[in-house]
């Protein structure tokens, strides 16, 4: 369980290894890219690009309600003629005011500047202007190039709100100011005034936002502020409280196409009273010219189509897109554009560009490639879209420019691989041709890719059937297992190894083989493994019979061992008792001797002879006899040391050699101890058999030097024993 575990394990590194090796060059590709696309959007290259597609996402979203609380009084090029001059006198505006006011509007807002007296009828209008508390003129605060028109004359200031413009490099308008500030005076803008005096009856006031206490609160709607860096924008003129405008989109009420978006009438019908009541009452009512003679138009994003002339709106429509967008946001929460910080932007741009490389680099067939980039580009672009619809402003330019990079970068990268693949692969065919040995050459997938014609009748197979596959379409699993551990083990490591192998080939014949395996890398950073084969078939068959003949050597060797341990054996020792004999004594006596001298030391020996065994032996007999002496000699071993030496000479006839004793005391303690164990009772068939022993005792080097003397002494001092009685130790 271990093993398998640990396999496993070593499995999943090495494809982490492998994913991080081939992810590696993709994330190189991705970083370079999105870098070098988020230096382009730094600079402001891609602004105009993304500007566009941020209008054409305005053209293409959904037409929203009707938009059923704003109506615009318009002063047309034909009412222009029949009033003859510009602007229109005070009177008839006087008039016009007054006609409205009748039917009640919530709020008026007069997109006409008034900042000089134009009679007659003047002071019918001053006197109109203070009998109106929700009229709303207009002022332009100086702009850049300081240009400034005062506000109506008699109005007052509360009921002013400027109506400067902000237009973008290419001309278009999308975004809308709500506060500006002249010498530390707070001014609001035309279209906030217009909006606050309509929220007022829905008990909605300007508050801070929770979140934020620097940005406006209203109703549903926290209104971000824009800063010069949001979206595609680089470098804007952020001054004032500026809005991205989210235009909306209302839905066509009337059968001119100018103005289809908002409820308008002309000031004509309003003086002749052709007004139907519910287009004024309640309502936000807005007075301006749509005459071109007067130029107060402007672009916006719905302005202009792919296939069509830019038509520009005019200005009251424009203000009434403003004040739509602020009443909609506070009473339902309709969207506003809001934009990303800058480093999820940049992450975001970062992605789509590692999409790119990842998506070419994984997908390499060329059909398929083309369809997945075009399939992410759609997506890319619907995701943006979906995004938009909801309010966010996410840059598609930048994205789609770093996939495409990517993807391209990524395609050329590819196209030279391949390139080197080729000429590698013709290269190395033209090698391993000429060399005699089977040899292999496979991709990162465990493809054969060169093969050589000598490695092609080793398997049995021609070379086109093998080309583009792998082990397991030829080999039996087992073998197919061994050849993948293998490889992935060079490819883990890059070094190259050597591995014994079977091989069975498309005759079911199996070879034993040493494969040495090496990695290589071309010009363009393409790995492939080259495999070189040796058949070992033979050589494997001889070490086998070597192997055989040795174990029969060794075989052979051992029992001769133990032919001769066991003559040894034979010849050193008694048959009967298996204590050494006569022989071995006379060598260990004389070994026993040169040692104890060598080392200065005493040594003892002792001549023992049994009393009484050759009566045990003519009344029980001599199996009896033999059984006897075995027992004894079992006594006497189990009566020494371990580094003492008890021997039979025959017959009755034993001796001890006692090594390295301190002094004559003890071989007399040796001999007290045997006499003891001896003289004990032994039950043989039943009968109770006590014997005993005359012991003599010689010591070197106090009775003799040489091995034969003190031999001589201890039988003489055995004898002397005997004669004294028996079952008794003697000195010699």
């Amino acid at each position: 369980m271990k093993q398998q575990l640990d396999k496993r394990f070593v499995k999943l590194i090495f494809g982490l290894k492998q994913s991080l090796s081939r992810g590696h060059r993709e994330l190189i590709t991705a970083t370079s890219v999105a870098f070098c696309v988020l230096l382009l959007h730094s600079i402001g290259l891609l602004q105009s690009l993304e500007l566009a597609a941020l209008d054409q996402f305005f053209r293409l979203r959904p037409n929203e309600l009707p938009e059923e609380r704003i109506t615009l009084v318009v002063i047309d090029e034909a009412y222009l003629k029949e009033v003859g001059s510009w602007p229109i006198p005070d009177r008839k505006i006087a008039q016009l005011l007054q006609k409205l006011n009748v039917h009640k509007p919530r709020a008026i807002g007069l997109d006409i500047y008034r900042n000089l007296p134009v009679e007659p009828g003047n002071q019918e209008l001053r006197d109109t202007y203070k009998s109106m508390p929700n009229l709303i003129g207009i002022e332009l605060l100086a702009n850049d190039k300081n240009v400034s028109v005062s506000p109506p004359l008699g109005l007052n200031k509360d009921q002013v709100g400027f109506n400067n413009v902000l237009y973008d490099l290419d001309g278009k308008v999308r975004r809308s100011l709500l506060y500006w500030h002249v010498k530390s005076q707070v001014h609001e803008s035309f279209a906030l005034k217009l909006a606050l005096l309509y929220l007022k009856s829905e008990n909605i006031t300007p508050t801070k936002a929770k979140n934020n206490p620097e940005y406006l609160q209203l109703g549903k709607a926290t209104f971000t502020r824009f800063e010069a860096k949001d979206g595609a924008y680089v470098g804007a003129d952020d001054r004032g409280y500026q809005l991205l405008t989210n235009f909306p989109k209302p839905k066509c009420q009337g059968s001119s196409k100018e103005l289809c978006s908002f409820r308008h009438v002309s000031m004509r019908d309003v003086l002749a009273d052709k007004v139907q009541e519910n287009l004024i009452k309640d309502r936000i009512i807005l007075i301006g010219s749509t005459a071109p003679s007067l130029q107060d138009f402007a672009f916006i994003p719905y302005s202009s189509s792919l296939m069509s002339t830019a038509k520009p709106i005019p200005g009251i429509q424009l203000q009434a897109y403003f004040v739509s967008e602020l009443i909609s946001s506070a009473l339902s929460g309709r969207p506003l554009l809001k934009v990303w910080p800058d480093l999820v932007e940049d992450l975001w741009i970062f992605i789509w560009s590692y999409l790119g490389s990842v998506t070419t680099w994984r997908i390499r067939h060329a059909t398929r490639g083309l369809f997945s980039i075009l399939f992410s580009c759609f997506v890319l672009t619907l995701s943006t879209y979906l995004a938009f619809l909801y309010g966010w402003w996410i840059p598609l330019i930048p994205s789609l420019f770093s996939f495409g990079s990517s993807a391209i970068w990524m395609t050329s990268h590819i196209a030279h691989m391949q390139e080197e693949w080729k000429r590698s692969k013709e290269f190395l065919h033209h090698v391993i041709n000429t060399i005699p040995d089977p040899i292999f050459v496979k991709n990162e997938q465990h493809q054969w890719i060169v093969l050589n014609d000598a490695y092609s009748r080793f398997i049995g197979y021609p070379n086109k059937f093998l080309i583009e596959k792998s082990d397991y379409d030829f080999f039996p699993k087992h073998e197919a297992d061994v050849f993948r551990q293998q490889d992935d083990l060079v490819f883990r490591t890059q070094q190259p190894q050597e591995h014994e192998e079977e091989f069975t080939n498309a005759d079911g014949q199996t070879y034993q083989i040493a494969t040495k395996r090496s990695l290589h890398k071309d010009s363009a950073g393409n790995f492939f493994l080259v495999g070189v084969i040796r058949d070992i078939t033979q050589r494997k068959l001889m070490e086998e019979q070597l192997k055989r003949t040795a174990a029969e050597l060794f075989r052979s060797n051992s029992e001769l061992r133990l032919k001769e341990d066991h003559l040894r054996y034979l010849a050193y020792h008694d048959p009967l008792t298996g204590l050494s004999n006569r022989k071995f004594f006379a060598e260990q006596l004389y070994e026993s001797l040169h040692w104890a001298q060598h080392n200065n030391l005493l040594l003892g020996l002792l001549f023992i002879d049994l009393d009484g065994f050759k009566q045990v032996n003519d009344t029980l007999g001599h199996e009896t006899g033999d059984r006897l002496l075995m027992t004894i000699a079992r006594r006497l071993s189990n009566s020494l040391r371990t580094s003492d030496t008890v021997s039979r000479l025959g017959g009755d006839e034993f001796t001890v050699i006692l090594r390295a004793i301190p002094n004559v005391q003890v071989a007399a303690k040796v001999a007290e101890k045997i006499l003891i164990n001896i003289s004990k009772p032994i039950v043989l068939d039943g009968y109770a058999i006590k014997v005993s022993a005359s012991i003599g005792i010689s010591v070197y080097p106090y009775n003799s030097q040489d091995s034969e003397t003190l031999m001589k002494q201890a039988d003489a001092a055995m004898y002397h024993a005997k004669r004294l009685g028996k079952n008794r130790y003697e000195f010699a």
